[in-house]
């Protein structure tokens, strides 16, 4: 298995391509009735059905051709597979609709435990991927525990409150946006509390 470096580009594709295609299939046949088996089904869970490979596929082919995945992609494809055949077997959209709820608060919930005991896991889940110092990572973890309890509760708002098309675009456009611009605001906090590499000695 390659640890080339994967190129930029590829990368993308396989991270937004997945969910940018799904919103526009979701998108043409949120009204349509499916019957598969003598069984109806709405657009969203046939479309869930369909992605669901795709989404895995992407996500093994980082792997492959980069030599890792981040964990957190782990969890969000194991997610994925409990909730999407959850909605598929239920053939109920509304399970699909509560995996982002459950994510977060899986998260904010392993986090905080770590908290409790002292220990930062973030750093554990992210790979190492920012270069802080342990204070650094513990003032991160709590923010992003009280990200994720927030956005748990948007997430819980938004599918109980709005129509389904409103649901995916607030979880595949807004929330990206959301966590983008939370991670923006982290720049004075990383930059305060970077982790240096070592200086060299001085002959």
């Amino acid at each position: 298995m390659t640890t080339e470096p994967l190129n930029s580009k590829v990368k993308t594709i396989l991270e937004i391509g997945p969910v940018a295609a799904f919103v526009v299939i979701y998108l043409i046949l949120r009204n349509d009735v499916f019957v598969i088996g003598g069984t109806e089904y709405t657009g969203f869970v046939v479309v869930v059905a369909a992605f669901m490979p795709v989404f895995l596929a992407a996500t093994a082919a980082l792997w492959v051709l980069s030599g890792k995945v981040a964990r957190i992609q782990v969890a969000t494809a194991a997610m994925l597979l409990v909730f999407g055949g959850l909605s598929i077997w239920l053939n109920d959209p509304r399970v699909f609709q509560m995996k982002p709820t459950a994510i977060y608060l899986l998260l904010a919930a392993v986090l905080g435990v770590g908290l409790m005991f002292g220990k930062c896991w973030l750093k554990f889940i992210m790979d190492d991927m920012i270069p802080l110092k342990p204070k650094g990572w513990m003032i991160l973890t709590k923010r992003l525990v009280t990200l994720f309890v927030l956005s748990a509760a948007a997430n819980e708002l938004v599918w109980r409150t709005h129509s389904e098309r409103f649901w995916v675009l607030f979880e595949t456009l807004v929330m990206p946006v959301v966590v983008f611009a939370f991670f923006v605001l982290q720049i004075g906090l990383i930059i305060d509390h970077a982790k240096l590499g070592p200086s060299k000695k001085k002959r």
